[in-house]
């Protein structure tokens, strides 16, 4: 007859290979990671997959430099820009500052973002610069859209409407950019 102590014993030997075979288990049966490590590096990975994957692909007008700068200017003025808020009659303006780097970002993606803001008619959206800053209005007659406004704000009103995957594939495919 087995006292506790030596079936206990007996137990825990017998779970350790156990154990070991479910944890190899689950890594050789664990899904694929969907993310290559950094946002710039997986838009550019996905842009590649997509472009190789197409036979009709005309390599002569790829151009994964303009996307790679274009995801710099993302980054940019996401992390540099320096952005204050005023709220005006109807909505927000805002005024882009920042080191070069980042004014020079914002000079670039404001107007551009600003124009497909504007395809959307529940609001008046425009661009300009002022003594070295980029400014970016959006006002609404709607009340609900002006909360809306107001609680994006400036890196709300950047990353809204879902164009930028398409705008994306023409940097890279020559198609034009900002």
């Amino acid at each position: 007859m087995l006292r506790l102590p030596a079936l206990a014993a007996c137990l825990l030997l017998a779970a350790g290979p156990v154990a070991a075979q479910h944890a190899g288990h689950r890594e050789t049966h664990a899904a694929p990671l969907t993310e290559p490590g950094q946002g710039a590096f997986a838009a550019l990975s996905e842009v590649v997959a997509r472009l190789e994957a197409d036979p009709a692909t005309d390599w002569a007008s790829v151009d994964l430099g303009a996307l790679r700068d274009h995801l710099i200017d993302m980054d940019r003025l996401v992390r540099d820009a320096e952005v204050t808020s005023e709220a005006v009659a109807g909505g927000l303006r805002m005024r882009v500052t920042g080191d070069a780097a980042a004014r020079a970002a914002a000079r670039r993606m404001v107007p551009a973002h600003a124009a497909e803001l504007a395809r959307d008619t529940r609001w008046t959206v425009a661009a300009s610069e002022e003594g070295g800053a980029v400014i970016l209005q959006a006002t609404s007659d709607d009340p609900a859209t002006v909360a809306r406004i107001r609680a994006l704000g400036f890196f709300g009103l950047m990353a809204s409407q879902d164009h930028h995957r398409a705008h994306h594939w023409r940097i890279a495919t020559g198609q034009g950019g900002h």
